[in-house]
């Protein structure tokens, strides 16, 4: 069975930096896209990043370019989410996603088979 857990969520002020982790347990990590997603308060959920299998090939949506960076590491399970210059419009639940292949959908949700079960970022003017 294929967990996700993601931590590093928290209160933040405007400008300041946050890592996000994302451990996934059972097996297959280092063969699955990672993808991390947001939902704000009355928000549906949204494409923020992904990365392939090997973590040569990664994605943004534009809001976050230039800000945050996704990046894995295989051989602890575990991808990351590294947020700086945030903003409080970065306020919002975020969750990592597995998806058994990197395909052109990888900003839609129902791309992924596994979902974690989010950590909040709070970011304050």
């Amino acid at each position: 069975q294929v967990q996700l857990v993601e931590s590093g969520g928290g209160l933040v002020q405007a400008g300041a930096s946050l890592r996000l982790s994302c451990t996934v347990s059972g097996r297959g990590f280092s063969s699955y896209a990672m993808a991390w997603f947001r939902q704000g308060p009355g928000k549906e959920r949204e494409f923020v990043a992904a990365i392939n299998w090997g973590g040569g090939t990664t994605y943004y949506t534009d809001s976050v370019k230039g800000r945050f960076t996704i990046s894995r590491d295989n051989a602890k399970n575990t991808v990351y989410l590294q947020m700086n210059g945030l903003k409080p419009e970065d306020t919002a639940a975020y969750y990592c996603a597995a998806a058994w292949a990197f395909s052109r959908a990888y900003h839609a949700t129902a791309n992924y088979n596994y979902w974690g079960q989010g950590t909040q970022v709070t970011v304050s003017s």
